[in-house]
């Protein structure tokens, strides 16, 4: 069954907001969860918990510039691919410092309260993704672990690097928190989680060091999940669930496609979990195109749905 934007109208309608509280979403004792990286078209950020609550979705990734949104922080500035004009950069430089004075600012309780958000809604915030850069700086690592402990998440997910991994190390272990490498596709770079040996190695620089694995970007770069998951779960803190093909041989990229529509054994992978009883959700990350007269929302229920028919085949 598909869903429609004008099936959530409908839906929206029928749920008194007294009861607005997701139902659950461990099926068969696979815990199934969305990062809200997954919403980030033309999805407001105060939208995002009542929009999962209609999906029917119980285990959120919260993305830390969502997380911040929803407890206050000023617009963080968006960094345009054209020339900047110096009234921009004025006002991109304007805006840094208030989210930097403002970060400066929080306590625990600052994000406690966004945890009671997703909590009384019936969800459970069980990853904070920060993702870290190359060029991050020590006192911003120490902020997402921060931000992380306060909201009691089981882990800190991150697209970043190896040699990041490697400074994220000593903080991983003083706060005792787990800190889990994004996969990603480009095997040809040295720096970019993309092969298993890449992911082994970086696990060797703390026992709180993990995986975060995309098994549609881990298929993508020419690799099967099934025995990568069957060797490290001990490890994996959450998959992210996604449709792709695999990269061409004669090079470029293999699309993001719905789910069904490619190589990514997304159906195995959630029976292996079924049957292994693995405890770390399989979280849907919307990245294929938004077909035209529908939206995430919709889409997202769509892949849930997907989810949802093979775990329960």
């Amino acid at each position: 069954m598909a869903f429609t934007r004008r099936d959530f109208g409908r839906i929206a309608l029928t749920i008194p907001a007294t009861l607005l509280a997701a139902p659950g979403s461990k099926i068969n004792g696979v815990q199934v969860g969305a990062i809200t990286y997954s919403f980030r078209q033309g999805v407001p950020k105060q939208e995002i918990i009542p929009d999962m609550v209609k999906i029917g979705l119980s285990e959120v990734e919260l993305m830390s510039g969502d997380g911040e949104a929803l407890a206050g922080a000023p617009e963080a500035p968006r960094f345009a691919r054209s020339p900047i004009t110096p009234e921009r950069r004025a006002e991109m430089e304007e805006r840094q410092r208030a989210v930097k004075e403002w970060r400066a600012s929080t306590t625990p309780a600052t994000f406690q309260a966004v945890r009671k958000q997703f909590q009384n809604a019936g969800i459970e915030l069980r990853i904070l993704c920060y993702n870290m850069g190359r060029n991050v700086a020590d006192d911003e690592i120490d902020y997402a672990f921060r931000m992380g402990r306060a909201m009691d998440v089981k882990a800190i997910s991150s697209s970043s690097t190896v040699s990041v991994a490697k400074r994220v190390a000593p903080f991983a272990d003083k706060y005792k928190l787990m800190w889990s490498g994004h996969g990603h596709d480009n095997v040809a770079d040295p720096e970019e989680f993309a092969k298993p040996e890449t992911f082994e190695n970086i696990m060797s620089f703390s026992k709180y060091i993990g995986v975060n694995l995309d098994i549609g970007h881990f298929t993508a770069a020419g690799y099967d999940p099934i025995p990568f998951i069957q060797k490290h779960h001990a490890r994996i803190t959450n998959l992210h669930l996604k449709d792709r093909k695999k990269n061409p041989d004669g090079g470029g990229r293999g699309a993001n496609v719905p789910w069904g529509q490619g190589d990514t054994p997304i159906k195995e992978v959630l029976l292996l979990m079924r049957k292994e009883k693995y405890p770390f959700p399989a979280n849907i990350e919307l990245e294929y195109p938004i077909p035209e007269g529908s939206d995430p929302v919709a889409e997202v229920a769509n892949c849930y749905q997907y989810a949802k028919t093979c775990l329960e085949s």
